[in-house]
């Protein structure tokens, strides 16, 4: 099983959405703020991708972060945030099999899928 998870209005979630329709793969979607976010599957998936590659530093959660924040991060505080705004997690997180793909480009789908 294939799934997919982000937030539904994300342009890269669109994006790999339609590209994952567009060439007949069935997933499913499990959006963030609608479905909710477990700390335990959030530490599982960090334990395999890293805290760093889950962590969206490119995104308008983070830029409005305090210095603070930001120069505070590690593992646990990551993670803290990650449960507290889902939108700060890097987008999207597709799950098949047993490949935790973070972010979306057509090659690394094409050759997943292949």
């Amino acid at each position: 099983m294939t799934t997919m998870y982000g937030i539904k209005n994300c342009d890269t979630i669109k994006k790999a959405r339609k590209w994952l329709s567009s060439n007949d793969i069935e997933y499913q979607f499990h959006d963030y703020r609608a479905d909710g976010l477990d700390p335990k599957w959030l530490a599982d998936v960090e334990s395999v991708v890293g805290w760093e590659t889950l962590l969206n530093k490119r995104g308008t959660t983070f830029r409005q972060l305090s210095d603070t924040q930001k120069e505070n991060l590690n593992k646990d505080t990551a993670l803290a945030l990650m449960l507290e705004a889902p939108a700060i997690i890097k987008r999207p997180l597709l799950i098949h099999q047993d490949h935790h793909i973070v972010g979306f480009k057509d090659a690394v789908y094409q050759e997943m899928f292949k």
